[in-house]
């Protein structure tokens, strides 16, 4: 009996291992086009402007059908002079290739996304670039 559960146990680790590689190769950065954008919201400081605006962000990423890489970030507090800390949230996505990200643009999603949170925020900056 202890053989069997712990023949179990390893399977079961094993197959969370196998999960967990699954999910990082879900996330690999695509390198053959990235969509990075820059959010500056109109109340910054306000805790239910930002709550709002991750909570749909974040409901639009998990439902997007076309972005692999999905990354969500705010400023670093890094202070040089060659990095612009003023955004308040950026995102990072990455598509195999323009035509996906085309579709991204136009998935039901994305349009949800900035039809519910474009009244949040002040100024949007996107940097699209292809690999070489």
């Amino acid at each position: 009996m202890k053989f069997t559960l712990k023949a179990g146990l390893i399977l079961l680790f094993i197959m969370s291992l196998s999960n967990t590689q699954a999910q990082e190769q879900k996330t690999e950065f695509d390198h053959n086009f990235s969509h990075v954008v820059y959010f500056w919201l109109k109340n910054p400081e306000s805790t239910q402007d930002r709550e709002a605006f991750l909570k749909s962000l974040k409901n639009f990423m998990s439902k997007s059908e076309y972005a692999q890489t999905k990354f969500i970030g705010e400023p670093a507090g890094t202070p040089r002079e060659v990095v612009d800390g003023s955004f308040t949230y950026s995102l990072i996505l990455s598509f195999p290739s323009k035509e996906i990200q085309d579709k991204y643009q136009q998935e039901p999603a994305h349009v949800k996304f900035v039809e519910e949170s474009q009244h949040l925020w002040e100024k949007v900056v996107v940097y699209d670039s292809v690999g070489i």
